[in-house]
């Protein structure tokens, strides 16, 4: 066949073989496919991913080029990308927020496993990866988030009595912390906490967003049940630590989404080990693999380990997260492994609908 009798059916054909690996379907079929270029035997053409997290976009282009460069006169493949975020179902009456295509709670049944270690470097690497990421504290009596972002500022009213969130890192972001900054604590009732994160959700001009993700306060309070019951939930992280007495509260929080329907997306187990720098050997000062054994005990995705590294909390001391600083960064590796999969994750959900049936792959 000459190079000019090349057809975009033909080259839609070929990748009509090319499954996406997650939702083992055709690309062609998911609508992955536009802008078939073709040229003197060279074909370009641009896939559409459904996170710009995507963990497997290598392999996605290798099964391209090669069921593509099948085509009799093809002596080229080029593959461009985008990305569009599948956006989460609405349940029931709940109205989602304008623009925001899907929110993301990370929970933890207790306090002091990291779990807003984990929120900030989750949004910020999802952020450096091409999405469009705002980070809400939901933690109302400490909130920890402005530390941790570096960004102590406090945020402006814009046209009808609506908040303009601030910004780091790429991030958009609101906090209590924002608005009563210093050591005044809030001595509030919980329909006070209900008025506060119903204007966080509803009352700050967040724009377009892919993901929204919303730092819970520890336990399974007043917040928690706001948020469920506000908007519709695209998923939850549970963070917990190897240590038995977390795992113990964590049970509990797994529980409580799964009783409100909300999609668990998966467990990660923070502080899992430490690397000796003097042996190399990884040393499991809080034990080891129970945050593992826990997700396979509920059917339910483990997301990854996050090491005891001193950068860590550094970072998040000083208001500089390792994620900031791209996935080559001390300490930041495990951050974005954990935010492929989660990005992954929910969008298996989102166009599939399969819910807790679905298992990825982990890398």
């Amino acid at each position: 066949m000459p190079a000019q009798a090349i057809t975009e059916q033909a080259v839609l054909e070929a990748l009509r073989r090319v499954p996406e690996p997650e939702l083992h379907r055709d690309i062609v079929t998911l609508n992955m496919v536009k802008d078939i270029r073709i040229q003197d035997g060279r074909v370009g053409l641009t896939v559409v991913l459904t996170t710009p997290a995507c963990p497997l976009k290598t392999e996605i282009e290798k099964n391209v080029q090669a069921e593509v460069g099948r085509i009799p006169g093809v002596t080229q493949v080029e593959v461009k990308w985008d990305a569009s975020v599948p956006r989460g179902r609405a349940a029931g009456d709940k109205g989602p927020i304008t623009g925001v295509r899907n929110i993301l709670a990370v929970a933890s049944g207790k306090g002091g496993v990291g779990k807003t270690t984990v929120a900030v470097n989750l949004a910020i690497a999802l952020q450096r990866m091409g999405a469009r990421v705002g980070l809400m504290d939901g933690d109302v009596y400490g909130p920890n988030v402005p530390l941790m972002m570096g960004n102590h500022e406090q945020p402006h009213i814009v046209g009808e009595n609506r908040i303009s969130p601030l910004e780091a890192y790429g991030v958009k972001m609101i906090s209590m912390g924002h608005l009563n900054p210093g050591d005044k604590p809030l001595i509030w009732r919980g329909p006070m906490l209900h008025g506060v994160v119903q204007q966080f959700l509803r009352n700050v001009a967040w724009g377009e967003l892919d993901y929204l993700v919303v730092d819970l306060p520890p336990g399974t309070g007043d917040v928690h049940l706001t948020l469920i019951q506000t908007v519709p939930v695209s998923g939850a992280v549970i963070v917990t630590t190897p240590s038995i007495v977390a795992l113990a509260d964590v049970r509990k929080a797994v529980e409580m989404f799964r009783q409100v329907n909300v999609e668990i997306l998966g467990i990660v187990e923070n502080m899992s080990y430490f690397s000796c720098p003097h042996c190399d050997g990884k040393i499991d000062i809080f034990g080891h693999g129970e945050g593992e054994r826990m997700a396979a005990q509920f059917g339910v995705p483990f997301l990854g380990e996050v090491e005891i590294d001193p950068r860590i909390r550094i970072g998040g001391d000083t208001g500089r997260p390792v994620a900031a600083f791209g996935e080559d960064g001390d300490g930041a590796k495990s951050f974005y492994v954990f935010a492929r999969q989660v990005a992954a994750r929910l969008s298996v959900i989102n166009l599939t609908g399969a819910g807790q049936l679905v298992q990825i792959q982990m890398e």
